[in-house]
């Protein structure tokens, strides 16, 4: 049987051309989408000198209407079950500043730093977030920044609240923890304070840290004296 030509369903047909598989976009990179704004975290207590997450920038400055105080437990970092360390916490304030550091994280950054940071301040510190108004030191700098804190309020299991500064000082000398001396936290703090903060005050960290250094001599001299005491023959010391 002949094939009629002029019958297109007898007609051979032509396999239409496809289109070759299209690349897909990187995330965050398709057509039209824009990337994430970036998160600005401020930190008051440790985390200006071990953030522990990576950033994009940092900038040194203040957040309004809050005082730092060593009013936080820690059961963990700075201290232990038995015997908690004292932490720094935000309370709010009229007319008050903290000095701190600004950290700006970018695409992957954002998840991995909250996520870090929720295990380290969530979890294990007892703190919740909040958005603050962050004004950067820099002369020159643009318009203040919102950023994400960390504050530790009285509602949480280790929050331990006022006491003197001589009291803290010695919960302070006595305490240590997975990330080191109590002591250490204090002067670390205060360092920054003095070196990247100058015209700025915190009467209470530094009345803090007045009080911890007037007391330290004081126990070096008494276990010195205990060990002096004991090498020395009970006549000398009158026992005998």
């Amino acid at each position: 049987m002949k094939r009629d030509p002029q019958r297109p369903e007898e007609r051979p047909s032509r396999a239409e051309p496809q289109p070759a598989p299209s690349t897909p976009e990187p995330p965050g990179e398709a057509e039209g989408a824009e990337p994430p704004p970036p998160v600005w975290i401020f930190g008051y207590g440790s985390l200006v000198w071990r953030p522990g997450f990576e950033f994009t920038s940092r900038k040194v400055g203040f957040i309004r209407g809050y005082s730092r105080r060593f009013w936080q437990g820690d059961t963990f970092h700075r201290g232990s079950e038995r015997m908690p360390g004292r932490v720094v916490t935000l309370q709010e304030e009229r007319g008050a500043c903290t000095w701190g550091v600004a950290y700006e994280v970018r695409g992957e950054q954002i998840a991995a730093s909250l996520q870090y940071l929720n295990v380290r301040e969530a979890v294990l510190g007892g703190y919740d977030t909040k958005l603050v108004t962050f004004h950067p030191q820099e002369k020159d700098a643009e318009e203040p920044i919102l950023a994400l804190v960390y504050i530790a309020t009285p509602q949480n299991p280790s929050y331990l609240g006022p006491a003197s500064e001589e009291d803290i000082a010695a919960q302070i000398i006595v305490s240590s923890g997975c990330a080191g001396h109590n002591i250490e936290y204090l002067l670390r703090l205060a360092d920054f304070m003095r070196y990247f903060c100058p015209q700025a005050e915190d009467k209470h960290l530094f009345s803090i840290e007045e009080a911890l250094v007037s007391i330290l001599p004081c126990l070096y001299y008494t276990e010195e004296s205990l060990e002096e005491t004991a090498k020395c023959p009970l006549e000398v010391q009158g026992l005998k």
